[in-house]
């Protein structure tokens, strides 16, 4: 199955937890105590304070999804983006955000304390019999909320679940690439108006001698994108794809940016997706074939063979 990183995008101001829920199976496996045969020991809960402690994020650990988008996948999260993720609960002011099972906003519940696991062995999550890793996300939770306690005594809810928002990393990064394309494009085409305005001749090399696979290659990613409501790939893709499926010429500035793109979304072309938007953008731009194509045409034009 599919697994996606999911990251925390620091220019959008909306990304990162912004409430703990008490759950009755936490999405990140752990309970807030070590259970014995389902029954709740309370060597992690203080009784006379009601406070609940454990885990609220474990970094790298896969964790089961599924959706219409992906199917089934799993996420994780990198320990870098655990930590991000627990400076901005705070920063935001998100500590006395609580939910039932995500759906009932609690009163009287507050995250009191808040530490990232440094040492796995010292830490002082032992003493109250966890077994967690390095960079684990650990929080204690006072309940001023008798119902909410009295699930706790009774076994109703076991762990915390996060709720927040997080920016998909693969294709957070596949936008940025096409983004860059775009720009590229423009920059480009600002020259060429440029240039029609001083009057300056436009002619240039162009070449159409790349391999058929090649333009199978824009082909199949044009039927896929179709099949896709064509939301994948920027306009430039999908005219860089008429080209090459139509087997047209395509300038020297052309090649550059072909090899540019495909050189550096060559990490999205993920084969066992035909639905995935990295791979169809990658097919509509000629596939691994053209950036072998285009490599080598760029280094024969420099060389004066072209």
């Amino acid at each position: 199955m599919k697994i996606l990183e999911l990251i925390l995008d620091e220019e959008n101001e909306e990304m990162g937890v912004y409430a703990i829920s008490v759950v009755n199976d936490p999405a990140i496996g752990e309970n807030f105590v070590k259970l014995s045969n389902q029954q709740i020991t309370f060597s992690a809960i203080d009784k006379e304070k009601k406070l609940l402690m454990g885990a609220a994020l474990i970094p790298n650990k896969q964790i089961y999804r599924r959706n219409k988008k992906h199917g089934e996948f799993y996420i994780y999260f990198s320990e870098d983006t655990v930590r991000k993720a627990s400076e901005l609960f705070f920063i935001n002011h998100n500590q006395s955000n609580a939910t039932y099972e995500h759906s009932k906003t609690l009163e009287g519940m507050s995250v009191v304390e808040s530490w990232i696991i440094e040492d796995e062995q010292k830490d002082k999550s032992k003493l109250y019999g966890f077994d967690l890793p390095k960079g684990t996300w650990m929080i204690s939770m006072k309940v001023n909320n008798e119902n909410v306690w009295n699930d706790v005594k009774e076994g109703k809810v076991k762990g915390f679940s996060i709720e927040g928002y997080f920016a998909d990393k693969y294709e957070m990064s596949l936008e940025t690439s096409l983004r860059k394309t775009m720009d590229e494009e423009k920059e480009y085409l600002i020259e060429q108006i440029k240039n029609v305005l001083k009057g300056n001749e436009l002619a240039e090399e162009s070449y159409n001698d790349y391999p058929s696979v090649v333009k199978r290659n824009a082909q199949r990613g044009i039927l896929l994108n179709e099949k896709n409501g064509n939301k994948c790939a920027t306009q430039v893709g999908k005219i860089r794809a008429q080209q090459l499926a139509n087997g047209e010429k395509v300038s020297v500035e052309t090649i550059k940016r072909m090899y540019s793109y495909l050189s550096r979304a060559e990490v999205y072309y993920n084969q066992g997706d035909s639905n995935d938007c990295g791979y169809i953008s990658y097919l509509l731009w000629g596939g691994k074939a053209a950036l072998t194509w285009s490599e080598s045409k760029l280094k024969q034009i420099e060389n004066g063979k072209g």
